[in-house]
């Protein structure tokens, strides 16, 4: 099946008449420190007087979990005992060596599989299925809230993602896979099941978080929704349908990467740490 999203960096450059490269080859002779091209021009130093080389820093210190390089140190600890009984047992230290990279990457895996909110630990929880695509999007510079509620009303945010791209509100659902999606009359159905209001409340969720958001920083930004299905087959990898993006549970990083904003690295932390203060943790 071939993928149906569009790259907005091509479409943008074919319309300027200016590739990629060369607009960064432009920002490196301006002396331009970020990493994208805004099309609105430098951005002003933030508020509170942090340059980018604070706002890298703080962003990496934030995806560095409390008492993480103890945690590994331990499991580090635990790998190379098991090595050094294995070979003393065995009388080869070529088997002993295997044991003990072999428990290691058994605590890597083990690790990336384990989900940050305790509710989402299930095997089959979709939730936690998007949560460890995200993780990746957060080494590339993307910052990422779970399970937040709306402070002032009803409904939870599964995802709150904003990057260079934009910010985007997903909720992760987990469906019968036996039973067809298809879009009839712009409408969602589940086997004979309409999800036209699974859709709605998820538009309303991001339609709240992009109010509160606003208001906190004093200007308009945009939340785009999105409903990631796990189990049925869909004629597409992404599709929007009410003003909601359905997309392929497997390809949640791939959506991310369609989004037509553009951000500074100040704005991405200036609009996360709104999201913050105005999305509370749901648990």
């Amino acid at each position: 099946m071939q993928l149906r999203f569009w790259s907005v960096e091509s479409a943008t450059s074919a319309k300027n008449g200016k590739t990629s490269a060369a607009k960064r080859a432009e920002a490196a002779e301006s002396g331009s420190t970020s990493p994208f091209v805004s099309p609105r021009g430098s951005r002003s130093r933030p508020r509170d007087g942090r340059g980018p080389k604070d706002t890298a820093r703080a962003s990496y210190q934030a995806l560095v979990k409390p008492g993480a390089p103890r945690r590994w140190a331990v499991r580090g600890l635990i790998a190379a005992v098991v090595g050094l009984c294995t070979g003393f047992l065995t009388q080869d230290w070529r088997i002993g060596a295997v044991f003990g990279v072999g428990t290691l990457v058994f605590f890597v895996v083990r690790s990336s599989r384990q989900s940050d909110v305790p509710q989402w630990q299930r095997p089959s929880a979709a939730q936690r299925r998007t949560e460890v695509q995200l993780r990746v999007m957060e080494r590339l510079g993307y910052r990422v809230l779970h399970a937040r509620r709306i402070s002032d009303g009803n409904g939870q945010i599964d995802h709150f993602i904003v990057g260079r791209r934009g910010a985007f509100a997903i909720d992760s659902e987990s469906w019968d896979k036996r039973l067809p999606l298809r879009n009839k009359l712009e409408k969602l159905y589940h086997g004979r099941f309409s999800k036209n209001e699974r859709i709605d409340e998820a538009l309303e969720e991001a339609r709240n978080a992009e109010r509160l958001i606003s208001a906190e920083l004093g200007r308009t930004i945009s939340v785009r929704a999105a409903l990631a299905i796990y189990g049925p087959s869909m004629p597409w990898d992404s599709h929007r349908l009410r003003g909601v993006d359905i997309i392929t549970g497997t390809k949640v990083r791939k959506w991310l990467r369609s989004g037509q904003d553009r951000l500074s690295p100040e704005e991405i932390e200036e609009i996360h740490q709104a999201a913050e203060r105005v999305l509370p943790p749901a648990y």
